[in-house]
């Protein structure tokens, strides 16, 4: 990993219309390349837009984003060639089957013909699915989908990932392929930026994580120096909660 910033982020806002506060509020943040960046908050604290701007899905505010030193407000077509996109929601369509969905997705990335077919195959293989290279997906359990949902992320071999819950709602042996390969990937150069709720896995996986609340990040480091710093916390969790509260959040 080399210091130089490979996502900048400078004062970052977004305000959704009619809102009375800011969703993402006066964001500044720096991510190496190289790393595993994990972005941790309550409900509603600002995650899933901060990642819907960095992804070129919605529009900021104000502010602004570099990426391997390119402006994505200016070079966003050159950019969606690097990145990778692994939305919260499954997005496959559930009446196709595992091949044909990846195949859609290949091409929205430009790959094709037996290059294509033989990225799908190495990847079903990967992830334990070469068995239901032609099953519809609404025949899957909810682990399946969230690894064909990541595998139409990675096709492309991008060069940052970006990863919106990527383990919700699935069961630990789907939960630990999917972290596993995430590594391997990350140990072949991918730059990964990750939101969670989970607490846990989160402080073993990133190597840096920041925590946001109502739009702002209020720490960030290493999992490890953060626990370290804090006196009475012995987990990630507990920071979490001692920065957060325990209030419900919707």
């Amino acid at each position: 990993m080399n210091n130089q910033a490979f996502i900048e982020i400078k004062g970052l806002s977004k305000r959704y219309r009619n809102a009375n506060e800011a969703a993402v509020d006066q964001m500044n943040l720096n991510i190496n390349q190289g790393e595993i960046f994990g972005l941790l908050g309550p409900n509603g604290a600002g995650k899933t837009t901060t990642l819907s701007i960095l992804c070129n899905q919605i529009l900021a505010t104000k502010g602004s984003v570099f990426i391997d030193g390119l402006s994505l407000k200016t070079n966003a077509g050159e950019l969606k060639k690097i990145i990778g996109v692994v939305p919260q929601e499954i997005a496959l369509y559930d009446k196709l089957t595992a091949a044909e969905n990846l195949r859609f997705f290949g091409n929205m990335y430009g790959l094709k013909g037996e290059f294509l077919d033989n990225r799908i195959h190495d990847c079903m293989l990967l992830f334990g699915l070469e068995k239901k290279f032609n099953k519809k997906i609404n025949t899957f359990s909810g682990g399946m989908k969230r690894r064909v949902n990541l595998i139409a992320g990675i096709l492309h071999k991008p060069k940052i990932l970006f990863l919106d819950e990527p383990t919700v709602g699935i069961d630990v042996q789907s939960k630990m392929v999917i972290i596993d390969h995430l590594k391997q990937l990350n140990k072949e150069g991918a730059t990964i930026l990750y939101t969670s709720h989970h607490m846990d896995e989160a402080e073993h996986f990133c190597t840096r994580i920041a925590i946001i609340d109502q739009g702002k990040i209020i720490a960030k480091g290493a999992p490890n120096k953060m626990i370290k710093a804090e006196d009475g916390c012995n987990t990630l969790e507990e920071i979490f909660l001692h920065l957060t509260g325990r209030k419900l959040r919707d």
